[in-house]
């Protein structure tokens, strides 16, 4: 019995320190959760998504002014868009803390499709929630949506 125990502590070591470190379980290098949050039978959908209207300085301007005011963005994800501001309202136990917008891994995972899907339908499990069309237009979505890309530009 003795070492069936010895075995399976074993075992479990290098998953649990994997998990805790994010080692392939679908964090960045920064510890961004990487995995999809747009459900899987969706996820073709959102992706196919695109923004139909032409960025102009002014509509990532609008994008700013709306994460910032009217849609509260900045209340979970910061000003900054790192999500880590001292001002940032915290999440509920058990749920996971905001997106990390200048992550390059995460940036680079995401379409826009999905950051619109996720505006428009919430996201599961998070303090995310539905913001379309109750607070939010489409186009005001895609303004957000283009304003979350410049955190990703150095």
């Amino acid at each position: 019995m003795r070492s069936l125990i010895n075995w399976s502590w074993r075992g479990l070591l290098p998953i649990t320190a994997g998990l805790w470190l994010g080692i392939g379980t679908g964090f960045s290098e920064q510890g961004v959760d990487l995995i999809p949050r747009v459900p899987p039978d969706q996820l073709a959908e959102a992706k196919a998504l695109h923004n139909p209207h032409s960025v102009t300085p002014d509509f990532v301007e609008n994008g700013k002014a709306l994460y910032e005011g009217k849609a509260f963005c900045s209340a979970c994800h910061g000003v900054d868009g790192t999500g880590k501001e001292q001002d940032v309202r915290t999440s509920r136990v058990g749920t996971p803390s905001p997106r990390n917008f200048g992550d390059a891994a995460w940036q680079a995972s995401r379409t826009d499709g999905e950051l619109f899907w996720i505006l428009k339908h919430g996201s599961h499990g998070t303090d995310m929630a539905p913001y379309l069309p109750l607070y939010l237009t489409e186009e005001e979505a895609w303004q957000i949506v283009t304003y979350i890309r410049s955190f990703g530009k150095s």
